[in-house]
């Protein structure tokens, strides 16, 4: 099905994305340095890096929405016909969606001084990722549906 398809690729890159960050609590990998790590993944130096609780927090949330995605695309699923859970899948789609529209217009607009490097990984991959993932939690959100009388 549809869904479950569009669910699997979502929470696949969801969890892909949390992994990573926990990797980054401790680590650069796939990077050679902190400070390569934040010039091209954050778009700073070395000291712009953020704290390792915030890392931690964003894999959460990551992992939390992935979890949430494959909720609601089980159709038997009480959890994923839940209202907050539908509603938290509409707002990972909207911070997506924002995250990546943004990331399109400031870096392609060169609206902020960053890093060529981050620039131009913002433009090829961060914000197409963070697009296609809200249309796939969008996609997902439309077609969970209330049962009528149940919750």
């Amino acid at each position: 099905r549809p869904v479950r398809a569009a669910a699997v690729v979502a929470a696949g890159g969801l969890a892909a994305a949390a992994a990573l960050h926990v990797v980054w609590i401790r680590s650069p990998w796939p990077l050679g340095s902190p400070a390569e790590l934040a010039e091209v993944v954050v778009g700073t130096d070395q000291e712009g890096l953020p704290p390792a609780a915030a890392t931690a927090a964003v894999a959460g949330l990551l992992a939390a929405a992935s979890g949430m995605v494959l909720a609601c695309a089980r159709p038997d699923s009480a959890l994923g016909r839940a209202r907050p859970v539908r509603v938290g899948l509409w707002a990972v789609s909207a911070v997506l969606a924002a995250r990546g529209l943004g990331g399109l217009a400031v870096s392609g607009l060169d609206l902020q001084q960053t890093p060529a490097r981050y620039t131009a990984m913002d433009l090829r991959v961060y914000s197409p990722l963070c697009i296609a993932l809200s249309s796939l939690t969008g996609y997902v959100a439309s077609r969970t549906r209330r049962r009528a009388g149940r919750l």
